[in-house]
């Protein structure tokens, strides 16, 4: 049976560049620092991010960008904090899309090697109770 989400790996290429995105951003604590070794596929990083075990692997960057992303919780009450943030870090912020009134508000942006990260401030059952209002 599944038990819940185990952990998310990025491939970076800079593991410094992302590391400061995690932690500046995300909040992120670092855990764990391979150093020049490697115990699995490459050299790697590992960070706790409001509980989630985020890794990250040094490697080539994903060649191109899609909506594939990863959504973390944020307060709305955090909103302008975290987009200034981003912005400091110089992060691509994207044009989000549409949104009903009711789902909360979010903030999509590209890091160097093309993750695309959202931070989000509703929840499932804000979306669900929307959809259903909206027919």
């Amino acid at each position: 049976m599944i038990q819940g989400l185990s952990h998310i790996t990025f491939i970076s290429r800079d593991l410094d560049r992302m590391e400061t995105l995690l932690t500046t951003v995300l909040d992120a604590i670092k855990t764990y620092d391979s150093g020049e070794t490697t115990h699995s596929i490459a050299r790697e990083r590992f960070f706790d991010v409001a509980g989630l075990w985020v890794a990250v692997m040094e490697g080539e960057p994903l060649p191109s960008r899609s909506y594939n992303h990863v959504a973390f919780k944020i307060d709305a009450a955090d909103y302008d904090t975290y987009l200034d943030r981003i912005r400091n870090l110089g992060l691509d912020l994207r044009e989000g899309r549409s949104r009903t009134r009711g789902e909360g508000q979010s903030i999509y942006f590209h890091d160097h090697d093309n993750h695309l990260f959202e931070l989000h401030t509703g929840t499932l059952a804000d979306r669900l109770a929307t959809y259903a209002a909206a027919g």
